[in-house]
């Protein structure tokens, strides 16, 4: 019983914690915030699935955080390469204003 008000307590406490994270995925001035926000999110649900498979102890439980676990971090990964992609290309238009969108030659000259 005292482990059940104990679990009980862990996901309300996470519930509150999941929630400043969303409204700094939401409001994060930078990407970099929003990007960490939304990885803090995965790993707090991970732990909220744990905490439920102790509670109602079943054990398919863990093996669905696992592949929450694979998931987020393959979310995380993609979301890194779109921002390192989108943050190059703007570099790119900043160093060379005359292109103005047109794309380059990606030849190498030998033709």
């Amino acid at each position: 019983m005292v482990y059940h008000t104990i679990y009980i307590t862990m996901l309300i406490l996470l519930s509150f914690m999941l929630l400043a994270c969303l409204i700094r995925a939401v409001r994060g001035p930078l990407i970099a915030d929003r990007l960490m926000a939304v990885n803090m999110m995965g790993t707090m649900v991970m732990v909220m699935i744990a905490v439920l498979a102790l509670m109602l102890n079943e054990g398919y439980l863990v093996d669905i955080c696992l592949i929450y676990a694979m998931i987020s971090f393959l979310a995380v990964v993609v979301l890194s390469k779109v921002y390192i992609g989108i943050y190059e290309e703007k570099h790119r238009k900043e160093k060379d204003p005359k292109n103005n969108g047109v794309k380059e030659d990606m030849s190498d000259g030998n033709t």
